[in-house]
């Protein structure tokens, strides 16, 4: 048996696929592929397959992870590639098939893009600077505990920030993974609360899923 993992795109109408409905797309997927894809064992057998982060329905990514198994150990990595995206819908695409190396929890990080359109870029970047030049960014967080004050600054590092066209575009490294999980939503709810300048979010991307070492989680 081949323990694999797939890094695969999810872009363009594809963004509004949700993370429920991205698990039953992914059993269609396979089951067209034809792949021996290995099933669990016990009173109600199901094809194996997992997702390393969930993604907020309207992101779009360019590095999803998904681990699963195949019961044939001859068939090659890019054979199974070729087969998947020759069934995968639109927005979807497997960029690379490979063994499993790390453990889930090896991921720490992940980077996203994005633009916050306005119609005064220059003031909304001024607003962002001296949002990030607070010695505090808080915000409300849900937890499994209920709702929770959390600064967000120091586990935030802004990678980018250049006033564009039609807004400012934005690049942001956040915590991920089974114990942190940021996504840019909280800072764009940091950014409103200061009374900033209108602005709309879009072109939201996860552009990269990170190991403690900065390396690419793979």
């Amino acid at each position: 048996m081949q323990r694999l993992r797939a890094v695969f795109e999810k872009t363009g109408r594809a963004k509004y696929i949700s993370h429920l409905d991205l698990n039953r797309c992914m059993l269609r997927i396979f089951r067209r592929s034809g792949l021996p894809i290995w099933y669990t064992e016990g009173f109600n057998p199901h094809p194996y397959y997992s997702f390393a982060l969930a993604l907020s329905l309207g992101f779009e990514s360019r590095c999803e992870i998904m681990d699963f198994n195949i019961t044939d150990d001859a068939m090659s990595a890019d054979e199974i590639r070729d087969r998947l995206n020759t069934v995968m819908p639109e927005g979807m695409g497997v960029v690379s098939v490979a063994p499993q190396v790390q453990k889930i929890t090896a991921i720490t990080h992940a980077d996203y893009s994005f633009t916050l359109e306005t119609a005064s870029p220059d003031r909304l970047k001024a607003d962002i600077d001296r949002l990030l030049s607070a010695e505090e960014i808080l915000i409300e967080k849900k937890t499994k505990k209920g709702v929770r004050t959390v600064d967000i600054k120091p586990d935030m590092q802004v990678t980018d920030c250049r006033v564009a066209d039609s807004g400012v575009e934005m690049s942001l490294r956040l915590p991920a993974g089974t114990q942190t999980n940021y996504n840019p939503t909280l800072f764009f709810e940091a950014l409103k609360n200061t009374g900033a300048e209108p602005f709309e979010p879009c072109r939201i991307c996860r552009t990269a899923i990170l190991c403690a070492d900065g390396s690419n989680f793979a």
